[in-house]
């Protein structure tokens, strides 16, 4: 079952404090480390799972070895490649990825690694900005998350039903983007 939960405020602080340790741990490897999904936009009810975004140059043994020093662990093959809206011109390596699953002891996070200026790093640090400047918005995909939560027979498909939702949201803040000259900004951590 997919559980959506209110936003909780420690959400931010849970994620800087788990940004440090990846930050003291990578060091240099790590160009940014974002704190990225629903958990990071204000109001936005979600998993509580801790959603975070680093930003290498490569993906390359160097970062698999860092991050496995800190307890982390790759997720299977399969979840190597991020969804591809439709639409969207860029080729496939633009949508590869590296997803790690937390350490043990640590609270649930989904640690994703994507390469610096690929449309996959891109995507979350725009959804998540927009949501952030569109409360309306982030209030209508909060409902949409509960109901697919509540009536989803199978919570398996719970991200592939969504992932449609999110693109339409995508697609308009990439509209967004252009008009504000939209770029990532600072961390949050």
């Amino acid at each position: 079952m997919v559980d959506i939960v209110p936003y909780k405020s420690s959400w931010p602080s849970e994620f800087r404090d788990i940004a440090l340790v990846l930050r003291q741990g990578l060091g240099e490897l790590a160009l940014r480390i974002d704190h990225i999904g629903s958990t990071s936009v204000p109001g936005l009810a979600a998993k509580d799972i801790i959603d975070i975004q680093i930003t290498v140059k490569a993906l390359d043994q160097g970062v698999q070895s860092a991050m496995s020093a800190l307890g982390y662990l790759i997720r299977p093959k399969g979840s190597w490649r991020d969804h591809c809206p439709p639409g969207s011109d860029e080729t496939d390596n633009q949508w590869e990825k590296w997803l790690f699953k937390e350490p043990s002891g640590q609270r649930p996070t989904n640690t994703h690694v994507r390469i610096q200026g690929r449309a996959n790093q891109r995507y979350p640090l725009l959804f998540r900005d927009y949501l952030r400047a569109h409360p309306a918005t982030a209030s209508a995909y909060a409902e949409l998350k509960r109901r697919l939560a509540k009536y989803l027979a199978d919570p398996r498909v719970y991200p592939d039903v969504k992932d449609p939702a999110v693109d339409l949201i995508y697609w308009a803040a990439d509209e967004w983007a252009a008009a504000n000259h939209w770029q990532p900004g600072p961390t949050d951590a």
